[in-house]
Formats: C-alpha cells, sequence, structure tokens
C-alpha cells in the first residue's frame, strides 16, 4: 500500500462511539447534517454506525452514505457473519465504503468475555477478516481491549488479520487503561515485529478513562500509526473519546512531522453544532472549543496578552473558527486590562484618572462577577462629569 508516511489519517467516530452516550441519540437526518459537516471538515473516514444494532443505525448509514461524496464510510460490526451481512447492505450506496470489524485481545476479554481460549479467538478474527472481504476491499480490524492486550499474542493476531486481508488495523484502548509511553511502546513493537505490517495502517483509538486519550493517541502516533479515531468535543461512552480537534491541533502546533487534511476553521462552529444536536455541553476548561479557551483574567495574563498575544497564546482563535480572544475583567484583573477595555468604549484616561478608576473597579469586581459596558461607564462617571 502506498501512503505518504507522514500523513494521518483522521477517522471520525462522533457519530458512532460518541452516540452512544447516554441521552445523546441522534435523528437520521440530524447525523446526516453532521456528517456533511465533517467532510467539510476534511475528516478521511466517518463511523456512520453499527448497523445491526438498530433499524435506525442501520438507515443512517445507508442514508450518510448517499448524502457524502469524499470520505470513506465505515460501519461497525462484531466478528460474526450477521453482523457483517447488516453492514454490508448498509453500505451499498458508499461511494467508498469500509467494514470495521473485530474482537477481544485482552487475556480478560478472552476468559471474560467470550468465555473462549486466545486460539479460538484467533480464528474467530482471521474468519471475520475473511468473510467481510467477500463484500468490499478495505476492512479494518479491531483488536478490542488491546491496551491490556499480551503484545506477544496481539502482534500475532495483527500479523494473522493482515494476512487474511485487513487494510487498516485498529489498537483500542478501550479502558483508557495505558500510559502514554506504554502505548506508545506497544505500537512500536507491533511496526518492529509485525513482519506484514506495512501491509496496513495501524489505527489508534483511545479512551479518557484516566484523561490520557490524547496524549496516548499522540505517543501512538510518535510510534508509527497513521490513523486517529477520534470525536468531535471528546464526547463518547463514560469518559469520552480521544477529541479529534485536540490532536489535530497539537499535530499543527508541534513540529513532530506529521499532518491531516482538516480544515481547523471549521472547528468551532461544528463543536456548537454536535454540542446542540447532542444537547451536551462543551466544558468552558475545554481545550480548543471551550468558551473560555481563549479568555484571560488574570491580570498578569491579560497584561502580557495585551503586549504581544504569543505571550500567553498558542493558537489563534481564527486558526479554529473562534469568534475572537477576550479579556475578561474579574477582580484579578490589572490596569492594562481596564483601560484596554475603556478605550475600547472611547475613553481615554491620563495615569491618575486610570487609577481612581482602577481603585473603582476593584471594589466593584470584589462584588460583581460580571462587568459589562455600564458598569465600566459607571466607574469612570468623575471624568464624564468633569467634561
Amino acid at each position: 500500500m502506498l501512503h505518504d508516511p507522514n500523513r494521518v489519517y483522521v477517522f471520525d467516530t462522533t457519530l458512532r462511539d460518541g452516540e452512544q452516550v447516554p441521552g445523546c441519540q441522534l435523528t437520521t437526518p440530524e447525523k446526516v447534517e453532521i456528517a456533511r459537516e465533517l467532510e467539510a471538515l476534511g475528516v478521511d473516514i466517518i463511523e456512520a454506525g453499527f448497523p445491526i444494532s438498530s433499524p435506525g443505525d442501520f438507515q443512517s448509514v445507508v442514508e450518510i452514505s448517499k448524502a457524502v461524496k469524499h470520505p470513506t464510510i465505515c460501519a461497525l460490526t462484531r466478528a460474526n457473519k450477521g453482523d457483517i451481512d447488516a453492514a454490508a447492505e448498509s453500505l451499498k450506496y458508499a461511494k467508498h465504503p469500509r467494514i470495521h470489524t473485530g474482537i477481544g485481545s485482552s487475556d480478560m476479554h478472552i476468559k471474560h468475555k467470550f468465555n473462549s481460549t486466545r486460539e479460538e479467538i484467533l480464528e474467530r478474527a482471521v474468519d471475520a477478516v475473511k468473510y467481510a472481504k467477500k463484500f468490499v476491499e478495505d476492512i479494518e480490524f479491531y483488536a478490542e481491549d488491546a491496551g491490556r492486550a499480551d503484545v506477544v499474542y496481539l502482534a500475532q493476531m495483527v500479523e494473522a488479520v493482515i494476512a487474511a486481508g485487513a487494510t487498516v488495523v485498529n489498537i483500542p484502548d478501550t479502558n483508557g487503561y495505558c500510559l502514554p509511553d506504554q502505548y506508545g511502546s506497544k505500537i512500536r513493537f507491533l511496526k518492529e515485529n509485525v513482519k506484514n505490517i506495512d501491509k496496513a495502517i495501524i489505527s489508534v483509538h483511545c479512551h479518557n478513562d484516566l484523561g490520557l486519550a490524547t496524549a496516548n493517541s499522540i505517543a501512538g502516533l510518535q510510534n508509527g500509526a497513521r490513523q486517529v479515531e477520534a470525536t468531535i468535543n471528546g464526547i463518547g461512552e463514560r469518559a469520552g473519546n480521544t477529541s479529534l480537534e485536540e490532536v489535530v491541533m497539537i499535530l499543527k502546533t508541534h513540529d513532530i512531522g506529521l499532518y491531516t487534511n482538516i480544515n481547523p476553521k471549521n472547528f468551532y462552529e461544528l463543536s456548537h453544532m454536535v454540542s446542540t444536536q447532542m444537547r451536551m455541553i462543551v466544558q468552558p476548561n475545554k481545550a480548543i472549543v471551550g468558551a473560555n479557551a481563549f479568555a484571560h483574567s488574570s491580570g498578569i495574563h491579560q497584561d502580557g496578552f495585551l503586549k504581544n498575544r504569543e505571550n500567553y497564546e498558542i493558537i489563534r482563535p481564527e486558526d479554529v473558527g473562534f469568534p475572537s480572544a477576550s479579556i475578561v475583567l474579574t477582580a484579578r484583573s490589572g490596569r492594562h486590562a481596564l483601560k484596554y477595555h475603556l478605550e475600547r468604549l472611547g475613553i481615554n484616561l491620563d495615569k491618575n484618572e486610570l487609577n481612581t478608576a482602577y481603585h473603582n473597579f476593584l471594589t466593584l469586581a470584589d462584588s460583581k462577577l460580571d462587568i459589562n459596558d455600564d458598569d465600566l461607564h459607571s466607574l469612570v462617571s468623575f471624568k464624564l462629569e468633569k467634561n
């Protein structure tokens, strides 16, 4: 397979893994609307659903396949013929179809989920890939709970499914268990020890149970993975999935030789669309798209930002479609921030007047959380009266 070695393929699972959040189910028309925006964002693969799970999910894969032209449309299955049949049928209108099949790879899952053996699971994995290959060329295999799997057995599984026809192998940290160095070395071990690894792309799919999903995904990419599976706003089961916008902006901010084809200017708008449709608020301190991501309230930070924004901003808000950076007035703000806001209102004070206004401002800010323009006008009433 010929691939640009520095290109990272972005696999968005907002509409499948992301939609598994309780109370966040979407209608088919809502999913189609988000899928079109994901296409505009530049994602390479859209995981449109789990067709066997419900008639609604099946129909969503059908309708997204019709609506979207450029991205690969992916349908999830377990390693059995019924699931794969449903996925193949749901993908019949897709211009670039992919079946995503797989099975548990950790001893925990093999023993306590499947009540099986390593040998039987390996056989089921290979059979599923071979069966899916009868319907579509592009097959992704997921080794569920790979984060806790024995790495030698995992390598054996990966080699076997690639030999059976898998084009992508997904190494999920299903429970968000790994530390970044552990996850990175697991990916590196596969790159170095699976003899046919060059015939497939390694994909990373990390969960955020310990707050490490983004860090683990980056560690995986640094060690040879070239597809990242993520969701808008990092939504997903339990503590969520890797946040798509975080991974993309890390690769843009740090020169580690990797890039995506994502247009980050669409992030803010898409984040709000997903948040609104799923009725799931984005936490204000969320990286990249949170309401406070570009808000500066500490006096020291405000002063540094106003002197040169790069003192306290490593990403420009306009790069991710954010309306603008904001200087928020609080009791922690300094004279520079107050002067900035007064000048914005066309009020220019000399040094002594600013000192008086600032003294009045601190008294007010200690008792009032939200300082608005009317408050600012009242703070300088002494100046206005003089005039």
